[in-house]
């Protein structure tokens, strides 16, 4: 049976691809190849998925009535890793009807197909760190309140999860939702503090650094994430309860200047700083508690951003020849 993964051009989506794509197993990903940021990356990290001969790819969107019946058979498959979203917090501000499309239009015609796949084993989807809100201290735990959203964003997020909560409850679809905390890594997101950070210091142009002495992010490498989804994707929820919620994030936050500090060095030259105020719908702190996925898939982030940034460096100079 063959694994669906929506959002397949997309960082996370990619790699979880290719891990599968290596393992063995079949994967058909779908993408709308939106031009929220560089299409070109998108489609680089497709042609590294297509070598493998167990993959297929269709190029739709989501949100539009349909267009996944139309492209792919839901009986042929067994899982379902919905990682396509409209992300950004900031981008949510000035383009908020993105946002409800993708995140929650988009999500839910995954669902409705879902419902319709007679052979489906698990469906996970992505979740975010940002369902917390702008909270001090830490960690946060599954079972804190999600209720004061700081971005739409992050309402559409919570909504996700609220929508999942209800197909499992109608239909019995087994579902386990993963709350990511800020993943980075090679082939990442240039919509990210790190790798804009990256970008401008190569290019000896000043970074704007927002609220420098409050935000602290709990960084967590791809190759630690990758690790758990394989784990999770083959381990659906069981007993009375059909859907499951987890952190992965990497426990340690890294207060913004250390951020910079790190790619620095990893670049080896100093960044021209502009220091500014906090942004509408940021929030200053994140911190996940990962106990639960600990117990429950051994999950044991390693890399720390000393030693995961330089990976991410020295990618971005090969693969933009800097």
């Amino acid at each position: 049976m063959t694994i669906l993964i929506t959002g397949a051009a997309g960082f996370i989506g990619h790699h979880l691809a290719l891990a599968l794509l290596s393992a063995g197993r079949q994967v058909v990903g779908v993408d709308s190849l939106n031009d929220y940021y560089d299409p070109d990356l998108k489609r680089a990290r497709l042609e590294r998925l297509a070598r493998h001969e167990g993959f297929r790819f269709h190029q739709l969107d989501l949100a539009e009535d349909g267009a996944l019946e139309r492209a792919v058979s839901p009986d042929t498959l067994s899982h379902i890793v919905n990682l396509a979203a409209q992300a950004g917090v900031r981008w949510s501000i000035t383009n908020p009807r993105a946002y409800i499309r993708s995140n929650l239009d988009g999500y839910a015609n995954v669902l409705e197909f879902a419902r319709a796949a007679k052979n489906l084993k698990h469906l996970v989807y992505a979740s975010s760190s940002s369902v917390y809100g702008d909270r001090t201290g830490g960690p946060f735990r599954e079972s804190d309140p999600v209720t004061r959203p700081a971005s739409l964003y992050a309402a559409t997020k919570i909504s996700g999860e609220m929508l999942s909560e209800s197909y499992v409850n109608l239909y019995g679809i087994p579902m386990t939702g993963l709350r990511f905390f800020t993943v980075y890594g090679a082939w990442g997101r240039p919509d990210m503090a790190y790798w804009i950070f990256t970008e401008k210091i190569l290019k000896g142009e000043p970074i704007d650094i927002f609220a420098a002495g409050e935000m602290r992010r709990d960084f967590t490498y791809i190759d630690d994430i990758i690790a758990a989804l394989l784990r999770i994707v083959e381990t659906p929820p069981a007993g009375e309860h059909l859907h499951e919620i987890y952190n992965l994030g990497n426990s340690r936050p890294t207060p913004l200047m250390r951020l910079v500090e790190t790619i620095e060095k990893a670049c080896g030259r100093e960044a021209k700083k502009n220091f500014l105020p906090k942004q509408m719908g940021d929030v200053s702190n994140t911190f996940a508690d990962i106990s639960r996925a600990q117990a429950a898939f051994d999950y044991a982030p390693k890399t720390t951003i000393r030693d995961g940034l330089p990976v991410f460096v020295n990618w971005y100079r090969e693969f933009y020849k800097v």
